[in-house]
């Protein structure tokens, strides 16, 4: 058969490996073992719910040999195996590796860049940092024919028909010099050891023992097999018998992450429902955690049988960046996609595990220190689920942090009550594209007296106008009428006459409803919003390509400022000139851009002209 080239990104994958994700070269072994894993987890799960399967005498293992002298390694499975189509698919295409979003992913750091392999499920790969020549022979479970891949890895790989007595995957890797470690006993072991210990098929390994006779010359060699890994699925072991190292060892097989995580719940169900859960928040986000078609990283058993790991519905989407398992002893084993979508056992499952995840977070929130970390890797994921779970929409809000104006750091909406005054009607808050921006804001100038909760957050123009109350305190946005009722402000008749025409200039201007004056602000002045939606949500709704209409503005005018008092005793059309550039400075404070920046630029050039 003629020979194949690979997909351009698995070209350039090839070459990493080969030449430069030298770091940490062991991992191969770990990746090769997780395949066959997955292999013999689908296997299983149709030999207990296909009848066209449950004929197939099957005891799941993986076995490693390895030949020293002439530096080959195998791995081999009894699992699902592959037939032609499917190593197409699988090995010579980016369809199933993942591999375009690995290469996005690289960082130039190798140690760094090599442990990301299994999370983006490039792992077969791995096996050319070690080897010059990968063969893969494969049978697919009731098929007659088996077919073998081959590749050196220097961007083709070739497939031929071939004979293979059982059903399964064999992979055997030719090694390089500097890989020849791995054709030993104590190496393979401690890399199984370290990252494979918790893969629930026993992992045999097979080898050469050399003996020596007493008082004889000769020596004798005995074939032997020893099962190297614990072989038990962790999350069905009482709690009591494990230790935090446990655990952490089993997250790193989990989510192939080297780093311990954040913290992690195990829960063991009994009663109505029957079930266990064990979740894990990584001390590293998922790459694909801020993008719609991120991957699920919680993986359904029933009854420790391999279901699926590519289910959304088993956490609401907030929850996206937990890694974990759940297994039922409720659930059929036959369950099929839709079925999971619309079944009332695993919908009170996933309803308990929320509330599992969050007590979870709970308790990160009381260690200051450590919640400080988290929230800044999730908070902004963690506050998506303010817009849809009403069920945990209280112990949600408990967990947001925002930015105190006066305390100059990230508090949560509880501390910031407690220090509430008595005169206050509510949590002052503001939107924004960023701090910076929302700190410059002259209506901040108004709460002067009050601190001021500062959301920067692309998801807060969605999620916190949504929030209504807290612990049954109104929210109140700034730029609201209701805000700014409660703001003392004094202005005599006398002075509204005094304003008369100023305010007839603004209000002549377009983009402009009411205009107010005040004596609370220390800037010329301010805008505030007339509809619901602020400035940073029109301008988010215009990029996702939504038609808003251009938003109409209330202006409040500093009275005190020294060039409003100029301005307002100006000839008509000096003045109209004046209230423009003032209007569309407050604008660019407030984050806009403006719609006709040239006529804001040549009026600025005008006033300079006159000016000097």
């Amino acid at each position: 058969m003629a020979k194949k080239a690979f997909q351009t990104e698995i070209k350039q994958l090839l070459d990493l490996m080969i030449h430069s994700l030298y770091s940490n070269k062991e991992i191969f072994l770990r990746e090769l073992i997780s395949n066959a894993s997955d292999a013999l987890d689908k296997l299983n799960h149709l030999t207990l719910s296909d009848d066209a399967y449950k004929s197939l005498v099957f005891h799941p293992r993986i076995t490693i040999s390895f030949d020293s002298e002439k530096k080959i390694l195998k791995i081999a499975d009894n699992g699902i195996g592959m037939n032609e189509d499917d190593l197409n698919n699988h090995l010579g295409t980016i369809a199933k590796s993942g591999t375009k979003s690995f290469l996005e992913n690289l960082s130039g750091d190798k140690k760094k860049d090599s442990n990301l392999i299994g999370q983006f499920g490039v792992g077969f790969y791995s096996s050319f940092m070690v080897a010059d020549k990968v063969v893969v022979n494969t049978k697919k479970a009731l098929d007659t024919k088996a077919y073998t891949w081959i590749s050196s890895g220097d961007g083709e790989y070739e497939i031929l028909e071939s004979s293979k007595e059982d059903y399964g995957t064999e992979i055997t890797l030719y090694l390089k010099d500097d890989a020849k470690e791995y054709c030993n006993k104590w190496s393979i072991e401690d890399v199984i050891k370290r990252y494979s210990n918790h893969i629930q098929f026993p992992i045999f390994l097979q080898y050469t023992e050399e003996k020596k006779e007493e008082g004889k010359d000769e020596t004798t060699k005995e074939e032997k097999e020893d099962q190297v890994n614990k072989a038990k699925a962790l999350w069905t072991m009482s709690k009591s018998e494990l230790k935090k190292e446990d655990y952490e060892d089993f997250f790193g097989t989990l989510a192939y992450d080297k780093e311990k995580p954040i913290s992690y719940i195990h829960t063991h169900a009994e009663g109505k429902l029957q079930y266990k859960s064990l979740f894990y928040i990584p001390a590293i986000p998922p790459f694909d955690m801020q993008r719609m078609d991120y991957k699920s990283h919680v993986k359904l058993y029933v009854k420790r049988v391999f279901i699926t790991d590519d289910d959304k519905e088993l956490l609401p989407s907030y929850l996206r960046f937990i890694h974990g398992i759940i297994d039922s002893d409720d659930l059929p084993l036959n369950v099929s996609r839709e079925i999971l979508q619309e079944n009332k056992i695993l919908e009170q499952i996933k309803s308990a595990s929320v509330k599992k995840v969050l007590s979870m977070i709970e308790s990160l929130a009381k260690d200051e220190a450590k919640y400080k970390d988290f929230y800044a890797k999730y908070g902004k994921v963690l506050k998506e689920g303010l817009y849809g779970d009403y069920e945990n929409k209280e112990k949600l809000l408990q967990l947001v942090r925002a930015y105190s104006l006066k305390k100059g750091e990230y508090i949560s909406l509880k501390s910031y009550k407690e220090a509430m005054s008595a005169d206050q009607k509510g949590i002052f808050y503001a939107i924004g594209k960023d701090l910076e921006t929302l700190k410059n804001n002259p209506v901040l100038e108004k709460f002067k007296d009050y601190d001021v909760l500062l959301f920067a957050d692309e998801v807060d123009s969605f999620v916190i106008p949504t929030i209504g109350e807290f612990d049954g305190t109104k929210l109140l946005d700034i730029n609201s009428k209701e805000a700014s009722e409660g703001i003392k402000s004094e202005i005599s008749e006398e002075q509204k006459k005094a304003f008369e025409t100023l305010i007839e200039s603004f209000k002549g201007l377009d983009g402009v409803n009411e205009v107010n004056l005040s004596d609370s602000l220390t800037s010329p002045l301010a805008l505030t919003d007339e509809g619901m939606q602020n400035s940073y949500m029109e301008q988010i709704m215009r990029q996702m390509g939504q038609e808003m209409p251009e938003p109409k503005k209330n202006v409040e005018i500093n009275i005190n400022h020294e060039l409003i008092q100029k301005i307002k005793d100006m000839p008509k059309d000096l003045r109209d000139k004046y209230c423009l550039i003032l209007f569309n400075g407050a604008k660019i404070l407030e984050g806009q851009s403006l719609k006709d920046s040239k006529s804001y630029v040549d009026s600025v050039h005008e006033m300079l002209l006159k000016s000097i």
